[in-house]
């Protein structure tokens, strides 16, 4: 039986809040304002460094970061170069962080380090807090602390942004979804790191869930099963991602509506794409996903 945490949401919120908001726990580490092209920085968020690989298009005033996150490959740079595209005709900076495996394990990137060996982790273990202090941290490198910021992810990326939608507070303008393996269902039923019961006034964790700027971006060929989580708790959402996908926007869909609450998910699929991050990446359906007016 999964252990309950011990914190409670509003104390887990200002914690995390005040975390963000803090500047003395955000360092520079040296770092030089991101310049044109391809690049690389190193982050200090709160004490972990973080590798950034960067890009930067010519030409345009940037109008925001877009940081985007690898998959089960760790690959950081080559997200950063599939993302190059959006980034010029949208005129954003990327950053693409490496979340290495020796210091963030599957249970502790894919599964945001929600819970491990069948206990919730105390909060301000879970991996997502990083996601808003880098984002800070790229608004002070830049000078520009107003700089808005979008979320992408891909398969493995993909996953660790539905945990951080789900439990983390954040000011992404968007938070795209694209392909993952596994979500965090809108359900107060299912255990951490698939649903949110047994954390503390899950039923505010899922409002705030569904009011989040998510969208599901899913590739309509996207139904082999290479790197595809068979666990019981994934099967039970579904057979392939695209039916996962699928699957958790009507869920997620349902509930709000039976509340009454705000929801603010889209959902894009992508004709003739499977599993590849650079064919969802240059689709129109990602620039779509990237300009959908907030909510």
């Amino acid at each position: 039986m999964m252990k309950a945490a011990i914190h409670s949401v509003p104390a887990i919120a200002k914690k995390l809040l005040h975390s963000i908001l803090l500047f003395s726990v955000i360092h520079l580490a040296h770092a030089e304002k991101i310049g044109e092209g391809a690049g690389v920085q190193l982050a200090d968020i709160a004490g972990t460094p973080i590798q950034l690989f960067t890009y930067r298009p010519s030409g345009c005033t940037p109008k925001a970061f877009l940081l985007v996150f690898h998959g089960v490959a760790r690959n950081a740079s080559t997200y950063r170069n599939a993302a190059r595209p959006l980034a010029d005709r949208l005129c954003m900076i990327v950053a693409a962080p490496l979340f290495d495996l020796q210091r963030f394990p599957t249970w502790r990137y894919q599964k945001g380090g929600l819970a491990h060996k069948g206990a919730i982790e105390p909060a301000e273990h879970w991996t997502g807090q990083i996601v808003p202090q880098l984002a800070q941290w790229l608004q002070q490198n830049e000078g520009n602390p107003a700089l808005p910021y979008f979320l992408i992810g891909h398969s493995g990326g993909a996953q660790f942004l539905s945990r951080v939608a789900a439990v983390i507070p954040n000011q992404a303008q968007r938070i795209v979804i694209a392909n993952p393996s596994t979500y965090v269902l809108p359900s107060t039923e299912e255990d951490p790191p698939f649903g949110l019961h047994h954390l503390p006034d899950a039923q505010s964790l899922l409002r705030h869930y569904l009011a989040q700027p998510v969208v599901i971006l899913l590739g309509q060929e996207d139904q082999g099963t290479k790197e595809l989580d068979e666990s019981g708790e994934a099967q039970e959402q579904g057979s392939t991602r695209l039916d996962r996908g699928e699957q958790t926007f009507r869920k997620a869909q349902s509930v709000a509506s039976a509340h009454g609450w705000p929801f603010n998910w889209k959902l894009l699929e992508v004709p003739g794409t499977g599993h590849s991050a650079t064919s969802m990446f240059r689709s129109s359906q990602a620039i779509e996903a990237l300009t959908i007016p907030a909510p």
